[in-house]
């Protein structure tokens, strides 16, 4: 009974929901950015590409092949540097990586948290804007009831309402009798005690 308790519990919980629905909205929100970030991209566009054409492609390599030895070197004297950290005090390494090993859990949970609240708080938004949704729905369906519905009705039930009148005058005292109250049940006397 408990795995069908939970499992109806998650297929009628509404949070995944009100989740997409609240993505939905921020990712909304966000492309309504995307113009105005293309219009910027379009004017620096022919600077940039006039920049790349003007520079020449031997500065180009040179600068990389300086870049390239520059990082070669600082490669070398970082790992002969760790290297020679090694040989020193293994078990100081051991207590460092267990130490590492427990922050790196603690960082976990942390975030595991950071991103429950943050999945909450999608989620209330996406609440906030479904309830948006049906609300402005609601108002489309009676403005769309009110200009299509009929509007003679009323008069219409008036003028039938005097044509049956004799047969309507009739029918209400049954009409009475079959709405009248039924008289509470009685309840039992209770037993005295003993």
């Amino acid at each position: 009974m408990a795995i069908t308790d939970d499992l109806r519990k998650t297929l009628t919980d509404p949070t995944p929901l009100y989740f997409l629905a609240g993505t939905a909205d921020i990712a909304g929100q966000q492309a309504k950015k995307v113009p105005a970030l293309i219009d910027k991209i379009q004017s620096e566009a022919p600077e940039r590409i006039e920049a790349v054409r003007r520079t020449d492609p031997k500065a180009v390599q040179e600068k990389a092949a300086a870049r390239v030895k520059e990082v070669q070197t600082a490669v070398t004297t970082r790992a002969n540097e760790f290297l020679g950290a090694l040989d020193g005090d293994f078990k100081k390494l051991g207590e460092n990586a267990q130490d590492l090993a427990l922050r790196g859990v603690g960082v976990l949970a942390e975030y595991a948290v950071k991103a429950r609240e943050g999945y909450d708080t999608v989620a209330e938004r996406g609440q906030e804007v479904v309830k948006q949704w049906r609300g402005e729905a609601a108002e489309e369906i009676a403005e769309i009831g009110e200009a299509v519905g009929p509007k003679d009705e009323p008069a219409r039930a008036d003028t039938q309402a005097d044509a049956d009148g004799a047969d309507s005058a009739a029918d209400k005292p049954a009409a009475k009798k079959a709405t009248a109250r039924k008289a509470p049940a009685k309840k039992p006397a209770a037993k005295p005690a003993e």
